[in-house]
């Protein structure tokens, strides 16, 4: 019997230690909370992104309908709220003198709160006197 190897001294590792699996753990619970943090942060950025598009809307709704009204110069500080996808925007109108007294710049500012200091969405055009 030559070179008999004791099959009961020789240890064969099978699986992991519970060192290994409880780092293995750690790392997974880290990156799960971070995927968890990114979600998140997408979800809010999403929601603020959808209200702004909405706030465009409404601003560009309005500013087409001081273009279609004909009075000169158009009313400034002019205020007022309308209704869009289930939310109730409250939006002003600023009128600025230019250089050219036949022009008139117009502000139209949309915001969720009526109080609110600063804008959700803010755009401007440009309209001139009617010829007669």
């Amino acid at each position: 019997m030559i070179n008999r190897v004791n099959l009961s001294v020789v240890k064969l590792k099978k699986g992991f230690t519970l060192l290994e699996v409880m780092l293995a753990m750690a790392v997974f619970s880290i990156a799960g909370i971070a995927i968890l943090g990114t979600a998140e942060t997408n979800a809010r950025n999403l929601g603020y992104l959808e209200s702004k598009i909405v706030a465009n809307w409404v601003a560009s709704n309005q500013l087409v309908e001081t273009t279609l009204d004909t009075s000169w110069p158009p009313k400034n500080n002019k205020k007022g709220k309308v209704e869009l996808a289930g939310l109730e925007w409250f939006w002003q109108q600023k009128v600025i003198k230019t250089t050219d007294s036949d022009m008139r710049a117009i502000v139209m500012e949309v915001r969720l709160e009526e109080n609110d200091p600063s804008a959700l969405s803010s755009l401007m055009t440009y309209i001139s006197k009617q010829s007669k």
